[in-house]
């Protein structure tokens, strides 16, 4: 199994930028495709985007262009570089690998 821990959320405005990551335990962090999902208060949890192992990515409409997800393998961390953020951005974002799941981190954009 799996751990993963997400850092990176927080207060940001209109149009600014985040960098999220995942660190996940274990030495088969390489072999594993990896997602970002995120979910909004009042509403289901959504995919972001997700990166095979290796490195193919795909991206949910609404965020491409402006997110990019990318993986360290020597640092068993997956990341989301989130720009031009928009107040619909914000929900906890939440990392997935191995069919876990990490605690979520907060973003909140404001307009």
């Amino acid at each position: 199994q799996v751990q993963l821990v997400e850092s990176g959320g927080g207060l940001v405005q209109f149009g600014g930028s985040l960098r999220l990551s995942c660190a996940a335990s274990g030495d088969i962090f390489k072999w594993l495709p990896m997602g970002w999902y995120r979910q909004a208060p009042g509403k289901q949890r959504e995919l972001v985007a997700t990166i095979t192992s290796t490195g193919r990515t795909n991206y949910a409409d609404s965020v491409k262009g402006r997110f990019t997800i990318s993986r360290d393998n020597g640092k068993n961390t997956v990341y989301l570089q989130m720009n031009s953020l928009k107040p619909e951005d914000t929900a906890v974002y939440y990392c997935n690998g191995a069919d876990s799941w990490g605690q979520g981190t907060q973003v909140t954009v404001s307009s």
